[in-house]
């Protein structure tokens, strides 16, 4: 019986990343041998079992082969004559088809290693086309180690490309898309995941809303990306660089789904789109059974993401906004707007100006909103559904100040009308 390290540990070691988990191959056993050794049998379609002290998981070596359509549709064959490397071919990528010996040996039947130090995503072999949720893996790999300068192999593209055309990908369940676009908003350069679905034609096949923005163009004054796809990646990788919080990053993915409703003949302008989007949002979560605190909150800043002239908008529409984004219960959400409108507003196909007051601008008219509660009106002697009014009343007043503060500092300190 040999033990080997296998897959994303080896990868990560090799690339100077710390792994968070272990896996292990074992050659030249029997599911008997170790479950004589205590370990404890955790897998049906083929045999994994937990070692007894650490956890970490180890699985016999063995191969596949396809037997039907879609993720599920495969035999495992495992014995003790399956080699590790006969195990290591059936993996995805080059770079996940190391293993290393207990001595520290490498054993590297696709020259991973070479791809890793040329920073190659490659497909493991033919057998790739085998399993639709490798197009969506390799797109989340590619996010992951975008920043670090790996590439797509061509010929790993053009066969994702004719995985998407076969229609495939539309054998994989919910669950399985989600999980692998979950785990790619948590990477560096998530944008670069759908960017990567888009381009092979993957994208329409899970998310065929968000393949659509390609369609729609954009006011090129405004947008010089021109399309709504193009600003949407532009305003993810922006929001990308302000928050870690995946919860975030998809609501920038969704936040003009308002413009798929736009009618052609309106293009390219998108009048009230932020009152259009929620109904696309929700069929969107629906559909991949996305779990609803991100679904609400994209809904959130669907609804609310108009930085337009924020110091002079109607104090009555800012309140609203607030109420909307459940500030007045949850300041935390006003912070998240304003990282949202900073998103929104960089998002574009050129450098930006550097000044941007109204995320600050957001910030601050809120903290004066936020400071006016119920108890002095209530103590004044209004009852019943007048609280809410005079409420309402006197945060739009605290509101008006604000709003004047801070056009006469922006005026004191030369920062031109148009940004706020």
């Amino acid at each position: 019986m040999r033990i080997y390290l296998v897959g994303g540990a080896v990868r990560d070691r090799l690339l100077g990343i710390k792994s968070k988990d272990r896996d292990y191959c074992v050659e030249g056993a029997r599911p008997e041998d170790l479950l004589s050794l205590g370990y404890k049998q955790v897998g049906h379609d083929f045999p994994v079992f937990l070692h007894p002290e650490t956890g970490e998981e180890y699985a016999l070596c063995r191969t596949e082969r396809k037997s039907g359509h879609g993720y599920n549709g495969f035999v495992c064959d495992f014995s003790p004559d399956i080699s590790i490397a006969a195990d290591l071919k059936r993996r995805d990528l080059t770079i996940n088809a190391i293993a290393e010996d207990e001595a520290g040996n490498l054993v590297d039947p696709l020259n991973g290693v070479r791809d890793i130090r040329e920073k190659i995503l490659r497909h493991a072999g033919p057998a790739f086309t085998e399993d639709p949720l490798r197009v969506l893996r390799l797109a989340r790999f590619y996010a992951r180690f975008y920043d670090r300068g790996f590439t797509v192999a061509p010929e790993t593209e053009k066969l994702c490309s004719e995985m998407a055309a076969s229609g495939e990908l539309l054998s994989l369940t919910p669950e399985r898309v989600w999980r692998e676009t979950e785990k790619a908003l948590n990477t560096n350069n998530p944008e670069q995941y759908f960017i990567f679905l888009e381009k092979t034609g993957a994208l329409k096949c899970i998310m065929p809303d968000l393949a659509r923005l390609r369609e729609i163009p954009e006011p090129e004054g405004f947008h010089p990306e021109k399309d709504v796809f193009a600003h949407t990646m532009l305003a993810l990788r922006e929001i990308s660089r302000i928050t870690g919080n995946p919860v975030t990053r998809f609501a920038m993915v969704t936040h003009d789904f308002g413009k798929l409703e736009t009618p052609p003949e309106c293009w390219p302008a998108h009048e009230k789109h932020t009152e259009k989007g929620a109904p696309r949002i929700k069929a969107l979560a629906q559909a991949l059974k996305i779990p609803s605190v991100y679904r609400d909150f994209a809904i959130k800043i669907s609804e609310n993401h108009s930085y337009s002239r924020i110091t002079v908008k109607d104090p009555e529409i800012l309140d609203r906004v607030f109420s909307r984004m459940g500030g007045y219960k949850d300041p935390h959400n006003i912070s998240v707007l304003a990282e949202c409108l900073t998103a929104d507003f960089r998002g574009r196909g050129k450098e930006t100006q550097k000044h941007f007051t109204a995320s600050y601008d957001l910030v601050y008219i809120f903290a004066r909103a936020y400071k006016i509660t119920a108890a002095p009106v209530i103590q004044d002697g209004f009852q019943g559904a007048e609280i809410q009014t005079e409420l309402s009343r006197r945060r739009q007043k605290a509101i008006k100040t604000a709003q004047d503060e801070l056009i006469r500092l922006w005026e004191k300190l030369g920062i031109s009308e148009e940004l706020y």
